[in-house]
């Protein structure tokens, strides 16, 4: 008997199939640039500056960009998310293998300074079973979109802050990982942190209807999602177009 797909029924709930269709549409545009068949590697590196700003903007800790891109800040946010920023790539292949030792690895990029060393990488033993729970789905077969599984994989790292510090870090490099490993934009050329920087006023709002568990809170929550990823492939988009002016 095949297995059941968890995040199914999501699918149902109201908005989320259209909010997910586009999304998809919209990195599809993106991945269709010009700019990606022969500078690909270029859009992604500032890609990935940019959504490291963004989140460690979410995080409390806002800079301008230009600044951040010189490595004139010296804050432990901005450096852990850079750390993580940069530290993704490698961890992509690992993700639907192995996802609880990434989440692992990423706390540790992105709370060095913030933690104390035993601390790094260890969850709270009291979110075990819904760490465990998460690891499952992203081990099994799903024929559900990317942006839905990635918006589960945000929130339920969101709400539950599964490390005690850098959460929010995490959570935001998670969802990225996500969208390149299940598929959505495989070249990692989008930002949807940055996405979620520009609904800001929303972010936490939708994050409590996620957390009260209703339907119309988990659908909130997940259309919040696709809506920065459309954003954050317009940002990749511009991205594409300013390296073309160079």
């Amino acid at each position: 008997m095949p297995s059941v797909d968890p995040l199914q029924p999501l699918t149902q709930l109201a908005g989320v199939a259209g909010a997910a269709d586009g999304a998809r549409a919209d990195v599809d545009r993106l991945l269709g640039h010009r700019m990606l068949r022969r500078r690909s590697a270029e859009v992604s590196a500032e890609s990935s500056l940019r959504g490291a700003r963004a989140s460690a903007a979410l995080a409390g800790a806002a800079y301008p960009l230009a600044e951040v891109r010189t490595g004139g800040v010296d804050d432990p946010l901005v450096t852990g998310a850079l750390r993580v920023s940069a530290g993704l790539g490698p961890l992509v292949s690992t993700w639907r293998r192995a996802p609880l030792q990434v989440l692992a690895r990423l706390h540790v990029l992105a709370a060095a300074g913030l933690a104390p060393d035993e601390r790094l990488g260890r969850p709270t033993a009291a979110v075990g079973s819904r760490l465990t729970a998460l690891a499952a789905v992203l081990t099994g077969p799903s024929g559900v979109p990317a942006v839905v599984v990635a918006a589960v994989v945000h929130g339920e790292l969101l709400a539950l802050a599964p490390f005690g510090t850098a959460d929010g870090l995490v959570a935001r490099a998670a969802y990225r990982l996500t969208l390149v490993a299940f598929g959505l934009d495989p070249k990692a050329v989008s930002v949807p942190e940055v996405g979620h920087a520009e609904l800001e006023d929303e972010y936490a709002d939708a994050l409590a209807g996620y957390r009260a568990g209703d339907a119309a809170g988990v659908a909130g929550w997940v259309r919040h999602c696709c809506a920065a990823v459309s954003l954050g492939a317009r940002e990749g988009l511009a991205v594409c177009e300013a390296l073309g002016r160079t």
